[in-house]
């Protein structure tokens, strides 16, 4: 995934995002100021291994001083426009001219965000 570049993008939850989303899409996707449609780019996306599991994770997001609601998110790959990985928050977040902070789980074979075995 080295040279890849993957955002993280917000969603309402009107959107219709699930197990079948295989591409970014601005439909029903959150809006508000400060932040920007498509989202923000995600780093530390240098994979690892072990034993038979591939991992990865990244480093904290934030979306800085942003006025909005959110209740999921989209991992996608810029490259050719490729979803990887749908979030539920379960609940409406809503944020007022405040930081809106996603913690990705520790990076390994057990609890990365990404894991395949």
């Amino acid at each position: 995934m080295t040279g890849n570049v993957f955002k993280l993008a917000l969603y309402t939850a009107n959107a219709d995002l699930g197990a079948s989303t295989t591409a970014y899409t601005t439909a029903g996707e959150s809006s508000g100021t400060n932040y920007t449609a498509g989202g923000i780019v995600l780093t530390n996306i240098t994979p690892s291994f072990q034993g038979t599991t591939a991992y990865w994770s990244f480093e904290t997001a934030t979306f800085t001083n942003v006025s909005l609601t959110t209740n999921g998110a989209l991992i996608y790959n810029t490259s050719g426009n490729r979803s990887v990985c749908v979030l539920n928050f379960g609940v409406n977040i809503t944020k007022s001219a405040q930081n809106l902070v996603i913690t990705f789980p520790a990076d390994d074979a057990t609890n990365a965000i990404m894991r395949i075995a």
